[in-house]
């Protein structure tokens, strides 16, 4: 293909104005069916591939969606694996339908000015919370948005969320099924409503419901980022007496957890079993490899991408707001049974 030929080239080639290639190219105006044919023709010779520029002047859109991630905690974006795999569902998705992604952290007193610069045909809101003033301002913007990973009140709102309650009941259920009863928790924040707080909630109940006492000091509210496991393994180990395993409630703060145990001499799982959430890519590269709760990140990105488009394109009437996806355990070389520390 040549990435030389412009709408112009076109327009001269077949010997036609601009306006009209563009009429041919979007569907609009009054043009005749012979000079169609010989638009349609001079593109197919060209091999010319019309921009997202040429498309907009029939529907007005800008074809330009954005993944927002706000900064909630620090190193939240730019470490975080699962962030990445979630931009190629989107990505994957996008690319069907001719749409553009990008890609933006927000901090709370974000203006959102970027919705109009860039002319942001929609949103898909990674972790919003609805107390923040974020959380505010993304409505005010007046764009559609799909939130991800909120568990947000609002029923009006188009939100997609996994059953995250199950995945830390289903966690903490197979560490207590190997012997294992001294079980921490690496959290991230605690935001009641939040995925963290849910899955939180699923560990509880599976203690409770084993008879097993939940200790406070085992909680340990570290940062979502391989950074943030990392630095829990230096609190971790005070405890390495009396604690046996770790529920991380992401797979990339297990990554730096299992690294940060071994940097002090422990080893996992014989000193202590892990277990992450996610089931993000390296998941089954790591060494041990990691039992996690699974969730299909790029199928969710995917799914966020249709429901943002119909919203785009008007399509609602049969769009349900909110989808619940279903989360799985997935057994690895990470978790072994209790065995007491020596």
């Amino acid at each position: 293909m040549n990435n030389k030929v412009s709408i112009k080239d076109i327009a001269r080639i077949a010997n036609v104005s601009i306006a009209t290639v563009s009429n041919v190219i979007n569907g609009t105006g009054r043009v005749s069916a012979k000079t169609i044919s010989r638009v349609n023709q001079v593109i197919q010779e060209q091999q010319y591939v019309p921009s997202a520029s040429a498309r907009s002047l029939k529907d007005k859109n800008s074809h330009l969606i954005a993944i927002v991630v706000p900064f909630i905690e620090k190193g939240m974006l730019q470490d975080n694996l699962f962030y990445w795999e979630l931009v190629r569902g989107v990505e994957n998705g996008a690319r069907h339908h001719e749409v553009q992604v990008i890609l933006v952290g927000i901090e709370d007193d974000e203006d959102f000015s970027f919705v109009r610069q860039r002319h942001l045909d929609g949103m898909i809101v990674v972790g919003g919370y609805e107390q923040s003033d974020a959380y505010r301002k993304i409505l005010e913007t007046g764009i559609p948005c799909v939130f991800l990973d909120s568990h947000l009140t609002n029923p009006d709102l188009y939100q997609i969320d996994l059953d995250d309650e199950v995945g830390g009941y289903l966690g903490t259920k197979h560490l207590i099924g190997l012997g294992h009863e001294a079980i921490g928790v690496l959290t991230g924040k605690l935001e009641e409503g939040g995925v963290n707080y849910l899955r939180y909630q699923g560990y509880l109940r599976a203690m409770k419901e084993s008879g097993i006492e939940s200790d406070p000091n085992l909680i340990f509210e570290q940062a979502s980022s391989i950074q943030g496991g990392y630095q829990a393994a230096q609190k971790i180990v005070g405890f390495k007496e009396s604690i046996s395993a770790i529920f991380a409630f992401s797979d990339v703060t297990a990554m730096g957890l299992i690294r940060g145990l071994h940097d002090i001499g422990l080893h996992v799982p014989n000193d202590i079993s892990v277990v992450g959430f996610d089931d993000i890519f390296y998941a089954h590269y790591m060494i041990p490899s990691l039992t996690t709760i699974k969730q299909d990140v790029v199928s969710k990105g995917q799914i966020a991408v249709s429901m943002l488009l119909d919203q785009i394109k008007g399509n609602e009437s049969s769009m349900k707001r909110s989808v619940v996806l279903p989360v799985s355990l997935t057994v690895r070389q990470s978790t072994i049974p209790y065995k007491k520390y020596s």
